[in-house]
């Protein structure tokens, strides 16, 4: 695994000072590249199924399958990045994701049945790659135990509502400029080129996690309790993301403006990149579980009011500060799977979160559309608050859960007490004091990239 690197005491934790770490732009860009396809996926395969069906009902089935194949395979491919490493698992995927991209394009310009295309689904969804957790993995290898760690997640965050931004307008502008199977084909085209890009970036690769000589077994992910709470709480994020996405328009149409569609979600994706932005810049002096609880609590209530929105300036502004909350919760939960799993399963812990992510957001895009068809789109926004509130529950009840564990080791009773206090400091992560008159007056910890930063108390 990549060592951490050192930075001046008096920098403060910054965008600027996260990108200057050395080596991060060798996989930050490449990086870039391989995951703006993910965001041109979906919508790539509701224009061109439904321009080749006429169902809007069939379309959303395919695009359902592709994300529900995508989130049950991502965690195995986290599984098997963190054994064999990323480039030998990303370049069989990426291939595998362009030969079946293409061939749904090719069935579905056939005419084929719906039955069809949603089996064709299946291996697109399920080789979609995943380097948003593979990049990820690259920082908390480069960075751990570093302050500039909720910093790199922000600036994930940012990039990855960036390509939900940007992916969906290229894909569309593609199908309705160019061919109806144009996104579907450029999609295959920059993930098989930004992928073996990324791929080919080797020296920045986390260490691989091969099962030991001595027959030791490795720890999945999902073994750690932490990971099934965060798990619950992406859920609800993913609902949101799905619910609004079908909700805003049918809400467009019903005012017969279908256009304000691009406008309504736009401002829903600028709050979620303002918080994303902000999170970075700010130096937190409360612990993590405490901020993903004051963030879910917010984005819960937030979400519980859309359903009344009767106007597009006023959805505007409650899509504005569901997005605002939605960046807290998503950042730091992210930032706490440093904290909760270890080294060796932490690109499959992303991959779970990500893959929730995405369930989360198949399951209500079916919902919302099903309540949408029969009430309007009033009833489709309740989708986003049960599911708001269900997680919110699940978080408050299980938050003993996100609690990190602190190392044991065991003291000798007889040993001085400089001794003992220094194998404290260890423990707890502290900078060991040669003797008690010598420990700092104040409660200040020595992390990873030579920052003294305040202890938080959570």
């Amino acid at each position: 695994m990549t060592s951490a690197v050192t930075t001046d005491k008096s920098a403060r934790p910054g965008y600027g000072q996260l990108l200057r770490t050395p080596g991060a732009l060798g996989f930050v860009l490449p990086g870039f590249a391989a995951r703006l396809p993910f965001g041109m996926l979906t919508i790539s395969i509701l224009l061109l199924v439904q321009h080749t069906t006429g169902s809007y009902g069939s379309a959303g089935i395919v695009a359902a399958v592709t994300g529900i194949s995508m989130a049950l395979s991502a965690p195995l491919m986290g599984i098997f990045t963190d054994r064999f490493g990323q480039s030998a698992v990303l370049v069989p995927v990426v291939l595998a994701h362009a030969a079946a991209v293409t061939g749904l394009a090719a069935l579905a310009l056939a005419d084929a049945d719906v039955w069809l295309l949603a089996l064709a689904a299946i291996p697109a969804g399920a080789s979609v790659p995943q380097v948003g957790p593979m990049v990820r993995a690259r920082w908390a290898a480069r960075l751990e135990g570093s302050p500039l760690l909720p910093t790199a997640a922000a600036f994930e965050s940012v990039t990855d509502e960036f390509t939900f931004v940007v992916g969906p307008v290229l894909a569309t502008a593609l199908c309705t400029g160019v061919h109806p199977a144009a996104g579907l084909v450029t999609e295959a085209t920059l993930t098989l080129l930004g992928g073996l890009l990324f791929a080919a970036r080797r020296a920045s690769q986390p260490t691989t996690h091969a099962p030991s000589a001595t027959g030791e077994k490795r720890a999945f992910a999902l073994s750690y309790p932490g990971l099934g709470v965060l798990i619950f709480a992406f859920l609800g994020i993913g609902a949101v993301f799905g619910g609004m996405q079908v909700s805003l328009a049918a809400f467009s149409n019903e005012i017969g403006n279908p256009g304000a569609n691009g406008l309504l979600y736009g401002v829903f994706a600028a709050g979620n990149m303002i918080a994303g932005i902000a999170m970075g810049a700010v130096a937190w002096k409360i612990g993590p579980r405490r901020r993903l609880i004051l963030g879910y609590i917010g984005l819960t209530a937030a979400a519980s009011v859309l359903w009344a929105a009767n106007s597009v300036i006023l959805l505007g502004a409650l899509g504005l500060v569901v997005g605002l909350f939605i960046a807290p919760a998503l950042i730091t939960g992210y930032t706490m799977v440093e904290q909760l799993i270890p080294a060796n399963a932490r690109t499959e812990a992303f991959t779970w979160l990500t893959g929730s992510i995405a369930f989360g957001q198949a399951v209500a895009v079916i919902l919302a559309g099903r309540l949408t068809d029969a009430h309007g789109s009033s009833y489709g926004f309740l989708v986003p608050m049960a599911a708001t509130a269900l997680a919110l529950a699940t978080l408050l009840a299980l938050r003993a859960k996100l609690a990190p564990k602190a190392p044991s080791r065991i003291v000798n009773s007889s040993a001085p007490d400089s001794e003992a206090a220094a194998a404290a400091a260890v423990t707890v992560g502290a900078t060991p004091a040669a003797t008690p008159s010598q420990a700092p007056r104040n409660r200040v910890n020595e992390r990873g990239m030579g920052h003294r930063v305040p202890v938080t108390v959570d």
